[in-house]
């Protein structure tokens, strides 16, 4: 693997990942004078390397999904990368991370930049400030390594659970091993996730000897079932998403009725009515018989599957029109 050293206000080209066919578009500094170097894109993403702003934007150029931290970035979309998070090129074949390491030779961006006149003084101080903070991260390399650190990433959207797993106000139920928290956009009348303490990251990670987790996580999600006010007329379901935007592996315990103004849109359906929702059973079942979970290609299709009735079938047009029709199944 070569990496990209991004010094001063242009990038160098690098290729990285399995084989040189993969190669990564790395260009130059955020707010640089000179033009971007271009070089060839990987097939289905490329990369652009802010360097001084302390993130890489990584755009999916293809259909293969690709997934930044366990979030699906979609076809021609565009989301920021920083140090610590992990890329999975390819159905999760292929991690990445980047990592911003100090530069050897001491140059710095700032110097290279025009004197400000006096009265901007105060920002261009506080401006320099930041940079000198970024300058210790100059180089930016992608490497096949798992992520080691979560700091950088902590304010991340996609890390929200693990605020709101230690928020007492979202707490139902807690003990030594799991927190089950309330669903902050629920899209059903009861919608509760159910959390390990131990960090795990998603499905990908799990293992047979987390089997034994699983199983309690199981069991409490079916103790929330028998606890709810409308058990003996609810239907649930308790299952785990293929391809998660959320880090940090959830259970889902949600009720059939879909009864709830946060359910928006075809993904939010197709996430919960198809086989992009796994079954908590199966999830077990798999990791007991070989070990890990293997998700089936192209998952993240399935979010685009036409609108139809989880109970009889009926394809719908719209949201609005399928929550009416609903009403015929749920009084």
């Amino acid at each position: 693997m070569t990496k990209c050293l991004c010094v001063g206000s242009s990038a160098q080209r690098g290729t990285t990942g399995p084989s040189s066919s993969l190669t990564c578009r790395l260009l130059s500094w955020a707010g640089a004078q000179k033009p971007p170097l271009k070089t060839k894109s990987a097939p289905d993403t490329k990369l652009k390397a802010e360097c001084n702003k302390g993130y890489v934007k990584v755009k999916q150029l293809g259909l293969n999904p690709t997934c930044l931290d366990s979030v699906v970035v979609g076809k021609d979309q565009e989301v920021k990368m920083k140090p610590g998070q992990q890329l999975q090129v390819v159905n999760q074949l292929y991690p990445y991370t980047v990592r911003f390491k100090e530069d050897p030779s001491g140059d710095s961006v700032s110097s290279k930049r025009p004197h400000q006149p006096a009265a901007s003084e105060g920002l261009n101080t506080s401006r320099s400030n930041k940079v000198a903070k970024q300058e210790k991260s100059v180089s930016s390399s992608v490497g096949n390594t798992e992520s080691t650190s979560t700091h950088d990433t902590a304010g991340h959207w996609s890390n929200g659970l693990k605020a709101s797993m230690q928020d007492p106000k979202m707490q139902v139920y807690k003990d030594d091993k799991v927190v089950v928290i309330k669903d902050k956009y629920p899209k059903a009348r009861y919608h509760w996730l159910v959390l390990p303490w131990e960090p795990i990251r998603n499905m990908q990670v799990l293992r047979k000897e987390h089997c034994d987790l699983l199983r309690h996580m199981q069991r409490v999600a079916e103790q929330m079932v028998e606890n709810c006010p409308d058990a003996g007329v609810a239907c649930f379901r308790k299952g785990y998403h293929a391809i998660p935007s959320m880090s940090h592996i959830h259970l889902h315990v949600i009720s059939q009725d879909f009864d709830s103004p946060c359910l928006k849109n075809k993904k939010h359906w197709n996430s919960f009515t198809t086989d992009y929702f796994i079954d908590s059973q199966d999830v077990i079942l798999m990791l007991e018989e070989k070990g890990r979970v293997a998700l089936k290609e192209g998952s993240s299709e399935l979010l685009k599957l036409p609108l139809r009735c989880h109970k009889c079938l009926r394809e719908l047009l719209t949201i609005p029109a399928l929550k009416e029709h609903l009403k015929s199944h749920f009084k």
